[in-house]
C-alpha cells in the first residue's frame, strides 16, 4: 500500500523552498515518510504522491569534460550521458562521484534538488518536462518534493531544455 503524501502550500525548510519563496514562484511541497529500504528514491516519491513517474523528475550530477553538470530527468527513465554531453557542447559525460556531488550541491543523494544548490551548476532539464503543466523535483531532502511548472524551474536554474532521457 503506497504511503500518502502530505500536501503543504509553503515550507521554508530547505534551500530549494527558500529559493522558490524568494523568487515568488508558485509551488506546492509534498512530504512523505521516506523508506530507506526502497530501491529507488524517485519511484518511491511517485508512489507516495500518487503521481505518474513521468511527472516526477530526479536530479543527477554528472561530470562533463571536467565540469559538474546537473541533469534533471523523469524517474520513469534514465539519463543518456552522451545526450547530456551534446546538450552542453561537451564530448564526454560520466556520473559524478557521489561524495563530490553532495559536497558541491549541499544536498545528500536521494535529496539533491536542482534548486538552491550551494554552487550553481550548469543544468539540463529533459525536454519531456515541457509536456506537463507541473513536474515534481526534490525539495532538498529525502521524503520532500516540490511541484512547480517546468518553465519556472528552467528560469530559476538557467536550465537548457534538451532530450537527455532514455525510456
Amino acid at each position: 500500500m503506497p504511503k500518502k503524501a502530505k500536501k503543504q502550500q509553503q515550507s521554508g525548510g530547505t534551500p530549494a523552498t527558500v529559493a522558490l519563496t524568494a523568487a515568488g514562484v508558485p509551488f506546492t511541497v509534498h512530504a512523505y515518510d521516506h523508506d530507506p529500504s526502497h530501491p529507488s528514491y524517485g519511484e518511491e516519491a511517485a508512489e507516495a504522491m500518487g503521481v505518474s513517474p513521468d511527472r516526477v523528475f530526479k536530479t543527477l550530477v554528472a561530470d562533463v569534460d571536467g565540469t559538474l553538470t546537473v541533469a534533471v530527468v523523469p524517474v520513469a527513465g534514465s539519463l543518456d550521458l552522451k545526450a547530456l554531453a551534446t546538450a552542453v557542447s561537451g564530448k564526454r559525460a560520466a556520473m559524478a562521484d557521489p561524495t563530490l556531488a553532495e559536497r558541491t550541491t549541499g544536498y545528500v543523494r536521494g535529496g539533491i534538488s536542482p534548486l538552491g544548490q550551494r554552487k550553481k551548476l550548469p543544468t539540463v532539464l529533459d525536454a519531456s518536462a515541457s509536456t506537463h503543466a507541473t513536474i515534481c523535483v526534490s525539495a532538498g531532502r529525502r521524503g520532500l518534493e516540490v511541484e512547480l511548472s517546468p518553465t519556472d524551474l528552467t528560469h530559476l536554474t538557467g536550465a537548457t531544455l534538451a532530450p537527455i532521457a532514455r525510456a
